[in-house]
């Protein structure tokens, strides 16, 4: 077949010998919605196509839908090769199934590849396509341009002579002496630049950062680019040369040299670390990091990690052998995290294991390595391993474990808690008839610890706990009565200092009586249409005085005094000490809800409690009941009225000496991304006094720039400084417990930050250190760790360039 044609014209040339049916699947395909969705509905009359809509409505035909394979993020390589080609342009000659010359904007499409030039030649036996002049190809939103290029369409095998790239994925860009395309993921350029910087309008623009390579590599499947013969510049400036270099296409993980890690303190000196991460498999990895401290030696670190259908873990170990510092001793640390669920006979409904691993060298290893060891700067260790069984469909369950800790002691200062070698669980609970709701708990506890610092004896222990409740709840009321059997016994391993008793015994049974009233009105507050409500609630509790401050205590503490805890019916946690309580304790609180919404705008809460008798069981026999007859008064509440500000404070107040005990002030501001200010106080009298303040804000704001809300992890636009920190000070000693102050530098491809820390380990302890990162946008951070210590010590902070939704291929369509 021969044509010329002035006019444009378009051809569809099929891979298969079915012409028509290539053509009726273009057309098909023309008419899809632009949501990716294609309705399967047959060609009918108007009347038919009436019927079947009324018919529909009432559903006895419903449509049905089907994918465009088109619309994909991503076309499957198998369906990729049945899709036809198409060629249009402004002049076309050919022959038919053998090949086609298109001249004058020319243009090829085949799924997700779209070329264009000034001439393209195509062979249809070769599946080969030849283009010169202006040539652009955009790949799945990967583009390339310049003079000629040589291409297998279907493989995507070819070269492109002198071109221009621009990647997708991390918007990398640049230019080469030539690409060599392998297939669909992976491709050579050869004597190129790759920058993430973007080119202004300016005839003087200089990337801020670019690497020159002999070659690189890059594999999109693995997202991983790999550069020989390399050097980094910095604004035109080489600074690093690099024989070979790999780093990330995206923020998928891949084996390699993380960048290093350089600081140092003021307990080990210069500090540098150059982590190894090993990607095992799609669910395991690991992270080897040799670290050398200039006061104490070499340390290797190392971390792994694994996640299964039924089991997860991870596993830490930190070794540094002679340490200079501490007299050549060895030093390590252990952390261990695993789960597991073994959903096989003999326990169908799955047997859950946890098991859980802390423990370090010494006692002084807390203080030398401070917060950013394994043990978090811990004084008491927990290692722990459980087994828990539900049987399908059973409303009991057992439990069994083991729990050990250690405790860094500098001298014998803490009384070490109690390890329980085991402890033995099953809890049982049910509907009964008249809607009465039944549980009950029997456990067994063997506890161990140093007799000497604890000053009792170890002993066995077995509880039984029994409730029977009943609620009435209507959408204005609840009231529900329970009662509560506590029975445990003691089997000591050595007699009682006080009686002499080898074993002991106590039975306390409780009652309460929980109730509450929810009511409702239309109010309006500054124009604003709001739904209040007026919560008055009631809890009485009544126990019986039962002697028990003669026995040992093994896990009973007070409950700290505020909302969570004052309406419930005991003074202490644990099942060791059980007060006796006569009270009642009222509360009333009053929410402020958007009418149109439900959200809570404002909420006030008051409560206090009435004691009718005096409170005779303690913790320890020196220790003083409370005889007041009636409690401290808390009041609490918060504001959210715009979504820029937030505040919440809660107040203990005496009636008695009409002061103020304990109170916490928060407050939020965070008119937009990137810029907030939060701080609290707290005050507890004759004892502490403290502020924290923390930060993210714009400095550009102080001159008025403002810059423009790019989104979430892509900050408010290039060459702006951010300040950031937080203060921690005690006002009582009139000094800083921790501080964190600092800046960062958004360059659009480079993000630098320096950051000052002073961190308190300990009485009278403190590390401080200066630390410093230079981030390359989608290429590769230098320097100490910055992200993670902002992270941590700053609620709410945002990236400046964090992860982000990986761009569609349809974000570059042609």
């Amino acid at each position: 077949m021969s044509a010329r044609l002035s006019a444009r014209f378009s051809a569809s040339l099929p891979r298969s010998p079915a012409p028509l049916r290539a053509v009726a699947l273009a057309l098909a395909l023309l008419a899809l919605p632009t949501w990716g969705w294609a309705q399967a509905i047959a060609p009918q009359a108007p009347a038919a196509v009436s019927r079947m809509g009324a018919e529909a409505s009432k559903g006895q035909n419903p449509q049905q839908l089907r994918r465009s394979l088109m619309l994909q993020p991503r076309i499957p390589r198998q369906q990729r090769a049945q899709q036809p080609l198409f060629l249009e342009g402004g002049r076309v000659e050919g022959r038919t199934e053998l090949e086609t010359t298109v001249e004058g904007q020319a243009v090829l499409r085949r799924a997700d590849i779209v070329m264009r030039a000034d001439r393209i030649h195509y062979d249809q036996p070769t599946d080969t396509a030849r283009a010169q002049g202006q040539v652009r190809v955009n790949r799945a939103g990967d583009v390339f341009e310049g003079p000629a290029l040589e291409l297998q369409v279907d493989a995507f095998q070819g070269f492109f002579s002198a071109p221009r790239y621009r990647l997708l994925k991390n918007d990398a860009h640049g230019q080469a002496e030539r690409i060599d395309f392998l297939d669909n993921d992976r491709i050579n350029i050869h004597r190129s630049s790759y920058t993430t910087c973007q080119r202004s309008d300016e005839r003087s623009w200089r990337p801020a950062w670019m690497l020159t390579a002999k070659e690189i590599r890059l594999d999109n499947e693995a997202g991983v680019g790999v550069a020989t013969g390399a050097m980094l510049r910095v604004f035109g400036v080489p600074v690093v040369p690099l024989p070979y270099l790999s780093f990330p296409l995206s923020d998928d993980r891949k084996s390699g040299l993380l960048p290093a890690t350089t600081g140092g303190d003021s307990v080990n000196g210069t500090v540098v670390s150059v982590p190894y991460y090993w990607n095992i498999a799609p669910n395991r990895d690991a992270t080897i990091t040799p670290t050398l401290m200039g006061l104490r030696g070499l340390e290797l670190g190392s971390e792994f990690r694994y996640l299964e259908p039924d089991f997860r873990g991870r596993a830490r170990l930190s070794v540094l052998p002679d340490d200079r510092l501490r007299d050549g001793r060895n030093r390590w640390a252990l952390g261990l995290e695993h789960q597991d669920r073994l959903a096989r006979e003999p326990f169908p409904g799955g047997l859950g294991v946890t098991l859980r691993v802390n423990r370090v060298s010494d006692n002084d290893y807390w203080r030398d390595f401070g917060r950013n060891s394994i043990t978090q700067s811990q004084r008491l260790l927990g290692s722990e391993g459980a087994l828990t069984w539900t049987p399908p469909g059973a409303r009991w369950n057992l439990s069994a474990r083991a729990l050990a800790w250690q405790t860094l002691q500098s001298p014998d200062t803490i009384i070490p808690p109690y390890d329980r070698l085991p402890q033995v669980t099953a809890r049982y609970a049910d509907n009964l008839p008249a809607g009465m709701r039944g549980q009950l708990l029997a456990e067994y506890t063997q506890f161990q610890s140093v007799s000497s610092l604890t000053l009792q004896p170890n002993a066995q222990r077995a509880l039984l706990i029994g409730t029977l409740a009943r609620t009435w709840r209507d959408p204005g009321y609840f009231v529900t009565p329970q009662l509560r059997l506590h029975a445990r016994h003691y089997q000591f391993d050595a007699p009682l200092s006080v009686s002499g008793e080898s074993s002991a015994g106590v039975t306390v049974p409780t009652f309460s009586l929980d109730s509450g009233l929810i009511l409702e009105r239309d109010t309006q507050w500054f124009g604003r249409s709001l739904l209040q409500t007026l919560e008055p609630r009631a809890y009485y509790v009544y126990t019986p005085h039962r002697a028990q401050s003669q026995l040992p205590n093994y896990d009973s503490a007070a409950t700290d005094f505020n909302f969570a805890t004052i309406f419930t019916d005991g003074a202490y946690a644990g099942n060791d000490r059980i007060s006796d309580n006569n009270l009642i304790t009222l509360g009333l609180t009053s929410r402020f809800q958007d009418a149109a919404n439900g959200a809570q705008l404002a909420r006030l809460g008051v409560a206090q409690r009435l004691r009718f008798a005096d409170q005779r069981v303690t913790l320890t026999a020196a220790d003083l009941g409370a005889t007041d007859r009636i409690s401290d008064l808390l009041v609490g509440g918060s504001v959210n009225w715009t979504p820029q500000w937030s505040t919440d404070l809660t107040a203990q107040y005496d009636p008695r000496q009409r002061l103020s005990e304990r109170a916490t002030l928060n407050a939020r501001y965070s008119p937009s991304r990137y810029r907030l200010v939060q701080g609290a106080y707290r005050f507890q009298r004759d004892t502490n006094r403290q502020v924290d303040l923390s930060w993210q804000w714009p400095v550009n704001d102080l001159w008025g720039d403002r810059g423009q809300d790019q989104g979430s992890g892509r900050g408010l636009g290039g060459d702006r400084w951010y300040s950031v920190g937080r203060l921690n000070m005690n006002l009582v000693e009139k000094r800083l417990i921790d501080s964190i102050v600092g800046l960062e530098y958004d360059g659009c491809c480079w993000v630098g930050r320096v950051l000052l820390e002073r961190l308190r380990v300990g009485a009278p302890t403190a590390q401080t250190r200066l630390l410093f990162q230079i981030e390359l946008i989608g290429f590769s951070r230098l320097g100490d760790n910055v992200l993670g210590a902002l992270r941590t010590n700053i609620p709410r902070y945002e990236f400046l360039h964090g992860q982000v939704a990986p761009p569609s291929r349809f974000t570059r369509y042609d």
